[in-house]
């Protein structure tokens, strides 16, 4: 049998032998043979830094390069990333491999001087480097274009597949690969390079969704590093002003145990990253040290960003980057030394992707550091603060990251937002587009089949119908860019199907407290916390983005502009078995010991070891629903439409009886028969992608039922519920 090495073209062996390359690692091994012995689809599924960038492009470059010239020209492999940062990246890589076969390697993207990109489409040829917003600006701008473009081209690969499956920009992508092989009328092949998942299945779809059981998955078997871990909790609050706060007492730690080393501290917000950064910056200047603690997140320059990641991938000068999600992703940064997240992760898949940073070396073990913040507890706090849901939420992410779990990707999206958007897209494209075939492009060969054409055709009207009009119609039929649609995709923000969170507005009798950014559903009947105090939901205001809210004695910290906060059952239910259990687990610290061992006694106190109601004072109820974020809001929408105050925690839900409400369990037991739910009788808040302020109220709601809410969930839920209880009262 032929090996993989020998399948390569010459100047890719010459590059690997001047790379010292005693060997090609498995995954590449594996991934050549299939690349270049077959025109399968293909999905290499590795950590980062694992390989899969050259186990993708060795055998595809050797194809083009042995390949016979045709003469006709165009881009012979397209490579699609989600930042701008990961093709810049991936250029300078893949121009080292193709230097000597002088196969070009162009990045595009916004930051790409103009002149490049006008001697590339001139002259087309080699590597295209490109991000899915440009690439939907370069069918709008030069569609003319397009066929000429990639007539040539023989595959595409597909970066950070797995960031890609259930996201509005993953939904774009796929639709521009669809209308990319209409455009040169031929299927092309796709590779897709991912983190490994829990079910690759779901990334096979999202590949080649007509023809996922062909997708050949190439994943990445064993050799993962030892991982070493510990959660160390930490006690906020106190009358006692000589004990230091717990961010003075992490830093501290992070400061003494990372200093010296390459470390990612993920710290969640971005004024979380810039607190520990100017803490971590004090240190430094206080013990006369040099600088190695550096601040990174979307707001901050390209050239500040550009220098962390460059002294990380150097890794001759100490660095350690607090930063949000942004080096979450697959950028080079070479190898860290350890990963650290300040408070509870949203997802296992995010946190195992996190983890990959760390102990990519041989011999070196992966590191993981959990911080976990409570509060003091006293007579007037809370239920959740008692049963320590952050400290709860953290302990079960770190068993099933144990276990390999991870979160499949959510199914049954509409994506009516990402459909405006295309539709908009392919009308500029065009000129001018027929219904039929816009249906028969997104919906029926596209990613939007989910989509009937009675809801197409809403789609539609809600476009013609918005003031001034989306759309517009000609008298033949043929659909053209009415004012607004005119405005909106030559603006270039048009491109992104995504948006940085709205801010709206709280005012609280009459009085303006500030504003807040909004990228999920806020309903009247929640509560949130802003500016050091608590706030329960009155109103909601979508056109004029403002929240009424009056003063309340119960709430949390607003989910919003940042993650997601749609945590899964299966994390939920993990949550559950940690506050039954009696197991104290050898990775936490005493501190954290105690307040896991203060939550089960707490729960066991509340009778949730045997119950799911719990009366907590006057008209204040504590409702387990035992499942996750979407679950869980549908119950909390359908108790508020009933009258309840009501506040969504992780599994729980706190609900406020006023005096005029039906009781709480004749309001479970009407929907455990199924009564109407009701879901949204109240005024809550549907514009949570960027162009649903486009869309019907009744479009909005079905695009929600869809991913969001799960009202065929209720009746079960609230049955489960009922039977699983007794009211147990004053706890």
């Amino acid at each position: 049998m032929t090996s993989a090495f020998d399948k390569l073209a010459r100047p890719v062996q010459r590059w690997i032998r001047a790379q010292g390359w005693r060997e090609l690692r498995d995954i590449q091994t594996r991934a050549i043979h299939v690349i270049r012995d077959s025109q399968a689809d293909v999905i290499v599924a590795v950590s980062t830094a694992g390989g899969k960038t050259e186990a993708a492009f060795l055998p595809l470059i050797s194809e083009v390069l042995e390949a016979e010239v045709g003469g006709i020209g165009g881009f012979d492999l397209l490579y699609i990333a989600p930042l701008k940062a990961l093709i810049t990246d991936q250029a300078n890589r893949l121009e080292a491999i193709c230097q000597e076969a002088e196969l070009p390697v162009v990045p595009w993207h916004g930051d790409v001087a103009a002149s490049i990109k006008t001697r590339a489409t001139k002259r087309p040829r080699g590597i295209l480097l490109i991000t899915p917003e440009s690439l939907e600006a370069l069918f709008i701008r030069r569609g003319l274009d397009v066929p000429r473009l990639f007539r040539s081209v023989r595959a595409v690969v597909l970066d950070e597949v797995h960031t890609m499956l259930d996201s509005e920009r993953g939904v774009q992508l796929r639709s521009l690969l669809t209308r990319l092989e209409l455009a040169i009328g031929r299927p092309v092949r796709r590779i897709g390079l991912s983190a490994t998942l829990g079910d690759m299945a779901q990334a096979c779809v999202y590949l080649r969704p007509d023809d996922a059981a062909h997708v050949q998955v190439i994943e990445a078997n064993g050799g993962e590093a030892e991982l070493r871990l510990q959660l160390r909790g930490y006690v906020a609050g106190g009358s006692d002003k000589s004990i230091p706060a717990p961010t003075e007492l992490i830093a501290k730690h992070i400061f003494d145990h990372l200093r010296g080393t390459d470390n990612l501290v993920f710290a969640g917000s971005r004024q979380s990253v810039e607190i520990y950064a100017d803490r971590l910056r004090t240190m430094c200047e206080d013990a006369r040290l040099p600088q190695e603690f550096y601040p990174h997140h979307a707001s901050l320059s390209r050239d500040h960003r550009d220098l962390v990641e460059r002294r990380l991938k150097d890794g001759k000068l100490p660095t350690t980057a607090i930063c949000t999600s942004t080096l979450e992703l697959g950028i080079d940064i070479g190898d860290v030394s350890c990963v650290a997240q300040i408070g509870a992760p949203f997802s296992v898949a995010s946190l195992r992707q996190r983890l990959g940073r760390s102990g990519r070396r041989a011999g070196k073990p992966a590191i993981l550091r959990q911080y976990a913040v409570e509060a003091m507890l006293d007579s007037k706090s809370s239920f959740a603060d008692r049963l320590r849901l952050g400290l709860i939420r953290s302990t079960a992410m770190i068993e099933l990251l144990l276990e390999k779990w991870c979160e499949p990707a959510q199914s049954g999206a509409l994506h009516l937002s990402t459909l405006v958007h295309q539709i908009l897209s392919i009308i500029a494209e065009k000129g001018g587009a027929h219904a039929p075939r816009l249906y028969r492009v997104l919906c029926q060969d596209g990613p939007f089949r989910q989509v009937s054409s009675a809801i197409f055709a809403e789609v539609l009207r809600a476009m013609g119908q918005a003031d001034p009009a989306l759309i517009e119609q000609a008298k033949d039929g043929l659909l053209l860019l009415g004012p607004m649609g005119e405005t909106l995709v030559s603006h270039y923000s048009f491109y992104a199907v995504f948006q940085t969170p709205e801010e709206y507005r709280l005012i609280s009798d009459g009085k303006e407290l500030g504003t807040l950014p909004v990228d999920n559903m806020v309903a009247p009947g929640m509560m949130l916390i802003f500016s050091g105090r608590r706030w329960l939901v009155q109103e909601v205001d979508d056109r004029a983005k403002v929240i009424l809210v009056t003063p309340a004695k119960a709430g949390t910290p607003p989910i919003f502009g940042g993650d997601a906060g749609i945590i899964h059952d299966v994390v939920i239910e993990r949550m559950f078995s940690v506050l039954k259990r009696n197991d104290s687990p050898t990775y936490m610290d005493a501190t954290a010991r105690d307040l896991l061992s203060e939550a089960r006694s707490n729960f066991a106190q509340m009778h949730f070891s045997h119950g799911r109601i719990a009366q907590i004072g006057e008209g204040e109820w504590i409702v387990a629903t035992g499942r996750g974020t979407v679950k869980t809001t549908t119950l909390a929408f359908a108790l508020r439409a009933r009258g309840f105050t009501v506040q969504i925690f992780d599994g729980f839900l706190e609900v406020l009886i006023a005096k005029s409400t039906q009781p709480l369990e004749a309001a479970l037991k009407d929907l455990a028969d199924g009564a109407d739910a009701k879901l949204f009788a109240g005024n809550a808040n549907l514009m949570t992608e960027k162009f649903h302020p486009y869309l019907s109220k009744a479009l909005l709601e079905i695009d929600v039922l869809a991913v969001r809410l799960d009202e065929n969930s209720l009746p079960a839920l609230a049955e489960n519920i009922l039977s699983d209880s007794a009211l147990v009262q004053g706890i």
